[in-house]
């Protein structure tokens, strides 16, 4: 027996030190549009960026930018801002946007010849009223957990995107809520972090978004708390933004283009 053990062990210390090469199926990259406009509360708002890159293989460790893109997003009034690479960052700024509550906005896209829309409206979004703490929560009862309280508008349908970022973890902690069942209500965004200590600073944002936005970020945050991961995890299925390619349907492109109206309170932990 003593015998057959040996082996055993043997083998499998061995087999630890084979190399093993993962073969993965590689595509076409496709392109990716991260173009949120943001509006914080009482700011201008007319500084505003949107980010294109492409999709990589799995194993890079680098994302490379989409570089050389026409990009602009039309006001329904017909103004029309321009948004100009920083260079070859794959990053492109307009400082002179106009944002206004429910207007209807349209992102243009010409990149390597194919052309990419979206439509969407800047939605309101209420204040942050205050933040409850609570140290001793989540299962082990030892969590910090923070209430973010807000006061949904009444009669009319409201849609929020939390965010909460601290430098614990590294990923920021996302949220999505609607008012179905708490229209007119005073509610909250929740967060829980087993490492915060006091003294430590939670940015806390909520943003106004459409009931579209609000579909998408809630497939794709449930999809990765299924997988154990958080939503810039590789998706066990492609989400669909609402960006489509007017030129070539079947080389659809990733990412949302989003607006939104932002309260930001940043809290320290007591």
């Amino acid at each position: 027996m003593k015998k057959y053990i040996y082996i055993l062990l043997s083998l499998l210390m061995f087999s630890c030190e084979d190399v093993i090469d993962v073969d993965l199926n590689t595509a076409e990259p496709k392109l990716v549009i991260d173009a949120s406009i943001n509006w914080f509360k009482n700011t201008a708002g007319n500084q505003q960026e949107i980010k294109l890159t492409l999709s990589a293989p799995y194993f890079d460790e680098e994302v490379p930018p989409a570089t050389g893109a026409e990009v602009r997003v039309i006001k329904s009034s017909d103004d029309v801002f321009e948004f100009i690479e920083e260079g070859t960052t794959g990053i492109y700024k307009n400082n002179v946007f106009i944002p206004q509550i429910n207007e209807t906005y349209d992102l243009e896209i010409i990149y390597e010849g194919e052309v990419y829309t979206a439509t969407e409206t800047l939605k309101s979004v209420v204040d942050i009223d205050y933040v409850e703490q609570n140290n001793d929560g989540g299962f082990s009862g030892e969590e910090t957990e923070l209430k973010a309280f807000y006061t949904d508008p009444a009669d009319e349908e409201n849609y929020y995107f939390f965010e909460f970022i601290s430098d614990i973890p590294d990923i920021p902690s996302l949220e999505v809520y609607d008012d179905e069942f708490t229209n007119g209500n005073q509610i909250f965004g929740f967060y829980t972090e087993e490492e915060l200590e006091t003294g430590d600073q939670v940015t806390i944002r909520n943003y106004g978004v459409s009931e579209r936005f609000y579909e998408f970020m809630f497939i794709l945050l449930q999809q990765n708390s299924e997988e154990g991961g958080g939503p810039f995890e590789t998706q066990p299925a492609t989400v669909r933004g609402n960006c489509i390619n007017e030129t070539n349907p079947d080389n659809f492109p990733l990412g949302y283009f989003r607006l939104s109206e932002v309260s930001e309170l940043i809290y320290t932990v007591e």
